[in-house]
Parts: structure tokens; sequence; C-alpha cells
């Protein structure tokens, strides 16, 4: 079910970009031009920041691919937070990542920053941290291994069964 502002004019008509994206995804030429790009664009949704990202996925993949992308991210702001979507396509522009994959990964990396408290600042006199690999510090974290080694000795004994049944061959062999 959509909700849909009430329109005062006769004739008038509101369209909802989102209610066509999985058809523009399969026809993205007809999301330049489209009505409900530019209802978009004078509602605010479509901000100068999708125009330049889509400006530079196109430069990049072309002009059909680029669009498709553009409505991958579009898609996003169905999970997504309008403002998370619009930070993610900012953050991905710097970094020259022109795929809907960055831009979700830096959207949900806007999220989490407004629900994380900030770290605290370091103060004057403290050396700075270190950067330990993630592999590093989850080997510090992990508790000592106290199995003991695995042993193959039952195998050993199938082997010495094999030997002595009495077959006409022996290990290695061809028949």
């Amino acid at each position: 079910m959509a909700r849909h502002e009430r329109l005062i004019a006769k004739g008038a008509v509101r369209l909802d970009l989102d209610h066509y994206l999985e058809v523009l995804v399969r026809k993205p030429g007809a999301f330049p031009g489209s009505t409900a790009l530019e209802q978009a664009r004078s509602a605010g949704k479509f901000t100068p920041v999708h125009d330049a990202w889509w400006t530079q996925a196109m430069k990049i993949h072309g002009e059909r691919d680029g669009t498709r992308a553009l409505i991958e991210v579009l898609l996003l702001g169905r999970h997504m937070p309008h403002e998370h979507v619009v930070a993610g396509l900012a953050a991905a522009l710097r970094a020259g990542a022109m795929t809907a994959d960055a831009v979700a990964l830096e959207a949900r990396k806007a999220a989490q920053a407004e629900t994380e408290p900030a770290p605290n600042v370091r103060t004057l006199g403290q050396p700075p941290a270190t950067v330990k690999s993630l592999h590093e510090w989850r080997l510090a974290h992990l508790p000592p291994d106290t199995r003991p080694l695995p042993s193959v000795s039952h195998y050993d004994q199938l082997l010495r069964r094999r030997r002595t049944s009495g077959s006409g061959h022996h290990e290695g062999e061809a028949q």
C-alpha cells in the first residue's frame, strides 16, 4: 500500500519514482526523460548529489549501465533512510566508486556513525594509537587451544588389515 499527497488541481498527476524502479532497471533509457524523475527532482528527493554520481557513473560505465547503477542505488531507499543514501552517494563519489554496492556500504557506514558514540579525541601528550591487522587482533583475542592433536592411527589400522587380508595385490599396484 502506498500513501500519496492529495492533489488539489483537477487532472493533476503525482508520480512516485520508487514505483517505477523495477521497470526502469530493465529499460534504463526511459529514465532520463521520465516525469517521475522530474517530479522527484522538484520535490528534492533526487538531489544534486544524485546527479553528480549519475554523471560520473555514466562516464565510467556508459549511459545504460551507469543509469542502471543509479536505479539500483535508488532501490536502496526502500531499506535505508534517504539521508543515509545521499551520504553514501557523496562518499562513494569522493572515493570514485561508481557502483551501487559502494554506495550501499557507505550508506551503512553513515547509519552506523549516527548510532555509535563519537570516538574519544586524543589528548595532547598521548602517543597515537597503533593500527593492528585484523588477523593479529583475532589471534590475540582467541583463547588457547587445549585440544589434543588429531590422530590418523585408525586409518593406519585399516591399511594393516588390507595388507593381511590375503588379496593378491599390494598397495600401489594395478589389478
